[in-house]
């Protein structure tokens, strides 16, 4: 019988490692089991596995994958590490007249904004600089990154999560344009000459809803500058509209704003921007610091902040195998480090870009609940609190609100487009800790997706028994390939089997409790995946002992099995 064949001399995994309120959930929910991945353990170093579904089935992880990223940064550059904007000078100040040019370097600093500008300004008039003569000169060179503004991985060309990273970020690659149907006003957040408005915009006496609640606009980048092209009809009844999206460079709009503010606060710019190395020789003004990578990693996870990720990851790359980082750099550099620490062991791991927004990426269940446990081991609460926290904030704030979930689940989402995936811990109400991984990919629908992951976690938390110590680890019923076997073996091997009786055929993996009940009646049998789930009891080397059986199971379990014979 040319077939690949797995022994279980236990209960398959489908039985033995879910427990019935999960089975019931995921018989409930609509969603075939070969489309969920779930991976439940007492959290820490405890081998007590409460359920374990597809545990190490490829899956898209989407914005889950931003906790390798995240973790990474931890155990490479410690909760307390401040990304660094280096300020130099060349020439000579005398006078308060700086005769050369200011540089910036960039290092990759994701947070830095308008809200930065005061303590630089500040610092750089401590210096005694009143005028400079030369240019403002930007190093982006830390990073070898792509020309693109956007990611292009949606339609969505504009929106802040397409943002792509740069060394030299500001204001998180966003354009704030500041709308004011009342009065007919349009104005940028910060100054930036970077990009043009035209407005186009025609206030009308409507209600404050549907079209026209909000302003329409189109970005033309044909002509070197961007202009956003603001039009049709506004509601004079509507409030400030604050339209950001990701409209051009990041350090262009740094130049621009760094230059307004240092002329407000009285220091003139006679050079303009140019685009280079910091040369050797220039002089060390002083180092701007970012906020510690644990406020940082926080909003990463919370928010779910896809530039951030990518900018961590690309830090990443630079810190391990120098500068310029590049793509390749940043995904070696976080698997590296969390393999060599021992967060995980499994190989069924592709980053891309460590934000998640990728089609291409892929983890396991198993992997992502490994990690889970090598941060809660290193870090216990203090990496739990960079995660959501369910029923107060993050993208669990609204999910789990008025739930007896609220406050017992630290976790991290993930959302794509046939993909609704959620993991990290929940603490039931007898005070036991879980690590829990639910990964869902398909055609179904994400909202039943998300229902599935939520009847699970509130089950969890009213959960009161333990998990149990597998073992052996072996694979699940659902990631049974195409034309394979799984196997449930009552007894010994039967290796000239020939006779086997057909007691069922389904679309869906078949129920929990009616493989139960074929064990219970003392059968070995056999589930084989291939355009529909065979329930084959069996196999027998005598046709009179499979004919003796197949009475009994048209007595017991399914009064239309049939026998089947397979020649070796």
């Amino acid at each position: 019988m040319k077939k690949s064949i797995i022994w279980f001399f236990a209960l398959t995994m489908w039985i033995y490692a879910l427990p019935a309120g999960i089975s019931k959930i995921i018989s409930q929910s609509g969603i075939p089991a070969k489309d969920i991945s779930i991976y439940i353990k007492e959290a820490g170093n405890s081998n007590r596995v409460l359920a374990s579904l597809n545990a190490d089935t490829a899956r898209t992880p989407a914005s889950v994958i931003k906790v390798l990223t995240t973790y990474a940064a931890v155990l490479k550059l410690g909760f307390d590490y401040r990304w660094p904007t280096r300020f130099y000078t060349t020439g000579k100040i005398k006078g308060g007249i700086l005769r050369g040019d200011l540089l910036v370097k960039g290092f990759g600093d994701p947070t830095l904004s308008d809200k930065d500008l005061d303590d630089i300004v500040t610092k750089i008039k401590a210096r005694g600089i009143r005028q400079i003569m030369g240019n403002i000169v930007i190093d982006r060179s830390y990073f070898k990154v792509t020309t693109r503004d956007n990611s292009g991985f949606d339609e969505h060309t504009y929106s802040p999560y397409n943002a792509m990273p740069d060394a030299m970020m500001f204001n998180e690659r966003i354009s704030t344009i500041c709308v004011s149907p009342k009065h007919n006003s349009v104005t940028k957040k910060v100054a930036d000459n970077s990009y043009t408005i035209v407005n186009h915009l025609q206030p009308v006496n409507k209600p404050c809803r549907g079209r026209y609640s909000w302003p329409s606009f189109k970005v033309d980048k044909s002509q070197g500058t961007p202009s956003v092209l603001l039009k049709g009809p506004i509601s004079k009844h509507c409030g400030t509209r604050n339209l950001c999206q990701v409209i051009t460079k990041p350090y262009k709009s740094f130049y621009y704003a760094l230059k307004d503010a240092l002329q407000k606060s009285g220091v003139s710019v006679k050079g303009s921007l140019r685009l280079k190395k910091v040369p050797t020789g220039a002089k060390v003004l002083f180092t701007h610091y970012s906020k510690p990578l644990e406020k940082i990693i926080a909003k990463t996870a919370k928010k779910s902040n896809n530039l951030y990720a990518r900018q961590i990851l690309l830090t990443l790359g630079a810190k391990m195998y120098g500068a310029p980082s590049t793509l390749d750099k940043g995904r070696n550099a976080v698997a590296y480090i969390l393999k060599s620490r021992g967060a995980f062991t499994s190989s069924v791991l592709h980053i891309d870009n460590g934000c998640g927004l990728s089609r291409t990426s892929r983890l396991s269940a198993k992997l992502l609940a490994d990690m889970f446990d090598h941060a809660y081991i290193r870090y216990g609460q203090r990496w739990m609190n960079t995660l959501s926290i369910a029923g107060v904030d993050g993208t669990i704030r609204r999910r789990f609100r008025g739930t007896v979930v609220r406050k017992r689940a630290w976790m991290k989402t993930g959302t794509l487009k046939r993909v609704k995936n959620i993991g990290g811990y929940v603490k039931s109400r007898t005070g036991r800790l879980y690590t829990v991984v639910i990964l869902v990919n398909t055609r179904q629908g994400r909202w039943k997706a998300a229902q599935l992951q939520n009847n699970i976690i509130k089950w969890l938390v009213m959960y009161k028994g333990r998990g149990s110590i597998p073992r052996k680890s072996t694979p699940s019923l659902g990631a049974v390939s195409q034309n394979s076997t799984v196997k449930y073996s009552a007894g010994v091997q039967h290796l000239q089997a020939r006779y086997y009786i057909q007691a069922g055929s389904f679309d869906k993996v078949p129920a929990a409790v009616y493989l139960k009940k074929i064990k219970t009646s003392g059968f070995s049998y056999t589930v084989q995946n291939g355009l529909k789930y065979k329930v084959l009891i069996g196999p027998y080397s005598k046709e009179k002992r499979a004919r003796a059986v197949l009475e009994k199971v048209r007595s017991d379990i399914n009064g239309k099995a049939f026998l089947i014979v397979e020649d070796n």
